[in-house]
């Protein structure tokens, strides 16, 4: 399943567009790392993908047809998204919290079949959590729940993943420990897309770049390319020799 973007505006209105004529796709098997400055718009790109905040033009399409005429439940089944907000409550225990992705399966009564058992079971080994699933989400560090979180993404069983800022707060460790499980995901068979400030770690693992600049079209391509050509240094406004 592909999701395509055509001709999207996004932003607040008339008076606070922050992206204009955006047309781009993300197919299975794809780690997608979206960049750009503090306050350039990748929130709200995501948020409008993902269908929590309305576009002010254009069309998200999930093969071939746009997400404004699918069933919010059917998208849930083809898009999972992990936000930078918390879970509201920490007192759920990892299995629990995991538990919620199966939803757009077993309703809101939460009544899980064996076959909801094993995703979450493949989802904590996938992200090798296993020694947290009796813990409280009030126990976990910020790593640790980041992990979970996607765990959660993963059990949905979608075939797009997006996340906004899915290393922001943990430390260095954490970050690559977490990209390298994002690039495993992308790898069987997944397409993720995630927004990020962390160039030189993401531009190890991403197949390809979205740019964002205030006022211009998104540039796209593969982070090597991009970063010896001098033209994402540009579209961060960085000195060319802070990007090797």
């Amino acid at each position: 399943m592909a999701l395509d973007i055509k001709n999207l505006t996004i932003g607040y209105g008339a008076n606070k567009v922050l992206g204009r004529e955006i047309n781009l796709s993300i197919k299975p098997g794809e780690l997608i790392g979206l960049v750009g400055q503090n306050g350039v718009g990748k929130s709200t790109f995501i948020r409008t993908i993902c269908g929590l905040q309305p576009a002010l033009n254009g069309l998200v399409l999930l093969d071939g047809k746009s997400t404004e005429e699918i069933n919010p439940k059917e998208i849930a089944k083809r898009v999972s998204v992990v936000l930078t907000n918390k879970p509201d409550s920490l007192n759920l225990s990892v299995l629990e919290l995991i538990a919620l992705g199966r939803h757009p399966y077993s309703g809101w009564l939460g009544n899980l079949k064996a076959d909801d058992r094993n995703k979450i079971d493949e989802a904590i080994s996938q992200m090798e959590i296993n020694y947290l699933a009796k813990k409280r989400l009030f126990e976990l560090s910020d790593g640790q729940l980041q992990k979970v979180m996607i765990a959660r993404a993963l059990v949905q069983d979608t075939d797009l993943i997006i996340l906004d800022e899915p290393t922001s707060h943990l430390d260095l460790k954490n970050k690559i420990e977490v990209l390298h499980l994002l690039k495993k995901i992308a790898q069987s068979g997944k397409g993720v897309l995630i927004s990020t400030h962390e160039i030189q770690l993401s531009a190890q693992v991403c197949d390809q770049f979205w740019c964002m600049d205030f006022g211009k079209q998104i540039l796209v391509g593969k982070p090597d390319a991009m970063i010896q050509s001098g033209e994402l240094q540009e579209y961060l406004h960085v000195p060319r020799e802070t990007l090797k």
